[in-house]
């Protein structure tokens, strides 16, 4: 086997591989073998049967499992060689090897681009401190209280208002026809917390208990449902109820209730300390970012666009589960898929040019990661999501994604040093509390 490697980029290369008939030869033959061990044919013993006839029989399977199987230990071998590790997923340019004949193919993949690194430490940062807000307090209180709420249904005749909750039934017509799918009984409706659509809301509001109610409804044209996206119904609403919500009042029992707390003011001591907390995490990542773009600046290389390509499929998924958790598809955003990608373009490359300028820090730095950092990490989003560690871990090996996450891990590792060995100079934050 002779090949030869074309630098077709800075981030691109092409191996052409040139295979000599007699590997070619013993590479069909091994796998003939193989299955001659197994073959069961009409006529013969098992494991007698006749090489040629066992070839004649299994030569599509054969020829392609040889040709693979080849393919797959020059590329291993070849890399080896010429010590570089591919960015991208390897295309291979193949056809199938034929007896008494040479064989030629060639695979391409990206690289990390090479580039001369600026300095990275002892840098200069500003990080904003931490000052406690204490609406920010009251706010996570109003909310403990609105979750540990107790719903009851109200006996007083009224017409039902936004901040109510409607007990209702309520059946979809398209010409006079019930549309299957758009219906429910005893649903509980919150009015005005922006939960439904407010076109639904407002044939609701103003009903009382026992009225039955009919109008027209045209659902957005970026409606999740792509099959009522645009379309006007006839909605058919009865009102059964009107609940309400009866908050706890903030004392001693309701701070044992919200988190086991024995005070009023331990509870809002444990809320400060979970601000602070998340708060400092948040500066300290806006500061980094600082130190991250000032590095960024001074360098230039060619970014591996496969990879670019891969980020941005990644924010189109993440994109796309943000608007239907509105109600909302891509479609909303009125731009054909090659626009929004040239959109997302930007962000995607940024990101990947941050990943290669910190793991070339990192290889620097000769950091390593150790698969029970990798764990670690796993156990955290398995946490996070109520999942089972296991679950995620075969997860992430089974669909290569294994090496991704250690890079992500070793990338933070190098941001983390980045900071430690910069000047960070806190200053007051940029908008004072209740300003």
């Amino acid at each position: 086997m002779e090949y030869k490697v074309e630098e077709l980029s800075p981030v691109n290369r092409k191996v052409t591989v040139d295979v000599s008939v007699e590997e070619v030869h013993a590479a069909l033959t091994a796998t003939v073998a193989l299955y001659r061990k197994g073959a069961d044919i009409k006529g013969f013993r098992k494991g007698k049967v006749p090489s040629s006839v066992v070839e004649a029989k299994y030569r599509k399977q054969i020829y392609g499992e040889a040709t693979t199987d080849l393919i797959n230990y020059h590329i291993n071998e070849i890399l080896g060689e010429i010590k570089l590790s591919p960015l991208s997923r390897i295309d291979v340019d193949a056809k199938e090897m034929e007896r008494e004949e040479n064989f030629s193919y060639s695979f391409s993949f990206e690289i990390a681009p090479s580039f001369d690194l600026p300095e990275y430490k002892g840098l200069a940062v500003e990080e904003e401190d931490v000052v406690v807000d204490p609406q920010q307090v009251e706010d996570v209180i109003a909310r403990i209280r609105q979750n540990m709420a107790k719903t009851v249904i109200i006996k007083e005749e009224r017409p039902v208002v936004s901040g109510d909750i409607a007990v209702i039934d309520f059946q979809a017509f398209q010409d006079g026809v019930v549309m299957e799918g758009v219906t429910a009984n005893k649903f509980e409706l919150p009015l005005g917390e922006g939960n439904s659509l407010p076109e639904f809301e407002d044939i609701v509001i103003g009903m009382t208990p026992g009225d039955t109610k009919e109008n027209e409804l045209t659902f957005p044209a970026d409606f999740i449902n792509d099959k009522l996206a645009g379309q006007t119904v006839s909605m058919q609403i009865t009102l059964h109820a009107i609940k309400v919500r009866n908050l706890p009042d903030v004392d001693d029992d309701f701070a044992e209730l919200a988190g086991g707390y024995s005070s009023v003011q331990d509870l809002k001591d444990a809320i400060e300390k979970s601000y602070v907390s998340t708060r400092k995490q948040l500066v300290k990542g806006d500061a980094q970012k600082k130190l991250l773009d000032g590095i960024k600046a001074d360098v230039s290389f060619e970014l591996p666009q496969s990879i670019v390509e891969e980020q941005i499929d990644k924010q189109i998924v993440e994109l796309q589960g943000k608007l239907e958790r509105q109600g909302k598809s891509l479609d909303s955003l009125g731009k054909a898929p090659a626009e929004l990608r040239e959109d997302l373009r930007p962000l995607a490359e940024d990101v990947v040019k941050s990943s290669l300028v910190l793991l070339a820090i990192a290889s620097a730095e000769n950091l390593t990661v150790d698969p029970q950092e990798v764990d670690l990490v796993l156990q955290k989003m398995a946490a996070s999501t109520g999942q089972d560690f296991h679950s995620i871990k075969d997860y992430y090996e089974q669909h290569n994604l294994m090496i991704p996450l250690k890079d992500r891990v070793l990338a933070d590792k190098a941001m983390e040093l980045i900071y430690e060995n910069a000047t960070v100079t806190m200053v007051p934050p940029a908008a004072a509390p209740n300003a």
